[in-house]
């Protein structure tokens, strides 16, 4: 079997390391992996399989020069927007973590578990668009629902683990409750977010757009009708909350035609990826606690609206670090390589 020189770019960054573990644990057809960053962490190490891995400068002819094969990135936008074509231009498929190419129409945007075949188009311009965190795990179990029963709206309502906006957000959060229990949690600074994180919550993720919603929520509207195929209405409020790692979502859906929640709980029990935690009165329904370093996306509280026999609500829980990043990014090169490679 063919084997691939795979570089990930932003290996330093909390993503990128997490790419790093995910391929420690599975099974890929890996020649060689190599770390990529900016001038400023080149020359550091990362550990790899017992290994230390010298962390490359990323520059424009470091994938030809390392003959790069698949290349994924999680380094900001403008790092991808910057370096991305440089590595398509030197022949890898660039599996793009960034929201920079999710929109763009030459680029597909996928979830494995629900457009796999996007794929296929990756040659328009050698990139791959991984999607919005909150957004996989969203559409990971709508779209079974979605094939089952005919999907019109969706309401959702994110409660967003700080990890979403990076190691320094986390650290954030720690800091601040330090500070509460050092009786000085007034003065303590708030950076990566415009209110303090500790002990609150923040209904506002990115900057705000002129009707009222956010950019991340306008993502999580146009993600999911790139990746669905389907112009499905959706609404969506995105809160910041003090957790560190996994996002939650509360969905309320609207079907075409009437659905039970014992029918919607056997066909998700069937999806890929998906696993079912809903029995309530014995307290078992998904929490950000029990999903960290799980790569599967975790559904409960599925129950029947009580007023309308055509909607359905349930709680969506996943590592944003893991299923709403790197295992996708990672399941996409594995997806790739199993539909033929650079012959796909």
């Amino acid at each position: 079997m063919k084997q691939y020189n795979v570089a990930v770019v932003g290996a330093s960054g909390a993503v990128g390391e997490e790419i790093l573990r995910i391929f420690e644990e599975i099974d890929f057809p890996l020649a060689k992996l190599v770390p990529m960053a900016s001038s400023r962490s080149a020359g550091n190490t990362v550990e790899f399989r017992g290994n230390e891995l010298v962390i490359k400068e990323l520059t424009e002819t470091v994938f030809d020069e390392e003959e790069i094969e698949i290349a994924l990135f999680s380094a900001g936008g403008s790092v991808s927007a910057k370096f991305a074509p440089f590595a398509a231009a030197a022949g890898a498929v660039v599996i793009d973590n960034t929201s920079h190419y999710r929109m763009d129409e030459e680029v597909p945007l996928v979830v494995p578990e629900v457009n796999p075949e996007d794929i296929r188009e990756w040659k328009k311009k050698g990139i791959i668009a991984n999607p919005n965190c909150s957004t996989i795990q969203m559409v990971q179990a709508l779209k079974p629902l979605d094939d089952a029963f005919d999907l019109v709206r969706v309401d959702v309502s994110t409660y967003q683990a700080t990890s979403g906006a990076g190691k320094a957000a986390m650290e954030e959060l720690v800091q601040q409750m330090q500070d509460f229990f050092a009786f000085r949690l007034d003065e303590s600074e708030h950076n990566k977010f415009p209110h303090q994180i500790a002990l609150n919550l923040i209904p506002q993720i990115d900057v705000f757009t002129d009707n009222g919603y956010t950019k991340e929520e306008i993502k999580m509207v146009n993600e999911t009708k790139k990746i669905m195929h389907k112009a499905v209405e959706l609404s969506a409020t995105c809160v910041r909350v003090p957790v560190l790692r996994g996002h939650s979502e509360a969905i309320t859906m609207t079907f075409d035609g009437t659905l039970s929640a014992a029918e919607a709980r056997e066909v998700l029990s069937k999806a890929p990826n998906i696993v079912i935690q809903d029995e309530p009165q014995k307290g078992v329904y998904p929490m950000p606690a029990a999903c960290v370093d799980r790569n599967e996306t975790f559904v409960g509280r599925i129950r029947n609206d009580l007023y309308r026999d055509n909607m359905l609500h349930m709680w969506v829980v996943a590592d944003n670090l893991r299923v709403g990043a790197a295992t996708n990014a990672v399941r996409i090169a594995q997806k790739w390589v199993e539909m033929g490679g650079a012959d796909v």
